[in-house]
C-alpha cells in the first residue's frame, strides 16, 4: 500500500490507473479470487472517485466565483470612498478638520518644497 495517503497522487500515476482500469474493462473472463478486486467493485470505486472529483471541481469554481465577487465589491467600495474624499474636500475645503478626519492631510500640514536657484551663483 501507499506510504502517505494524505497527499494527492501525481498526474502520471492517476493516468496509469485510468489506463489500467480501461484495460481491465476489456479483459474477458476476469474473475479474481478477491471479490474486492472484481470488475464491479473497481467500477463502483471509479464512479465514487469521479463523483468526488466533480464535487471538488464545483466547489473550486464556487470559491473562485466568490473570490471574484469579493474583489469586485472591494474595488467598488474603494472607488466610492475615493469619491467621498473628493466630495469632502470640495464641500469643506482642503484645510478642514473634516478632511483630516478621513485620514487625509490638511493642506496646511503639507511640507513645502524648498526652491532652488536654477543658475548657481
Amino acid at each position: 500500500m501507499a506510504k502517505n495517503e494524505t497527499v494527492r497522487l501525481p498526474p502520471e500515476t492517476r493516468q496509469d490507473d485510468e489506463n489500467a482500469f480501461l484495460a481491465l474493462k476489456a479483459i474477458a473472463g476476469y474473475s479474481p479470487a478477491n471479490p474486492a478486486c472484481s470488475l464491479a467493485a473497481v467500477t463502483a470505486r471509479h464512479d465514487v472517485m469521479r463523483a468526488a472529483e466533480e464535487v471538488e471541481l464545483r466547489a473550486q469554481n464556487a470559491l473562485e466565483a466568490a473570490r471574484d465577487a469579493t474583489i469586485a465589491a472591494q474595488w467598488e467600495h474603494h472607488n466610492l470612498i475615493l469619491g467621498v474624499k473628493d466630495q469632502v474636500i470640495a464641500q469643506f475645503g482642503a484645510d478642514s478638520d473634516e478632511v483630516a478626519s478621513l485620514g487625509l492631510k490638511k493642506k496646511s500640514e503639507r511640507k513645502t518644497t524648498a526652491r532652488r536657484d536654477k543658475i548657481p551663483k
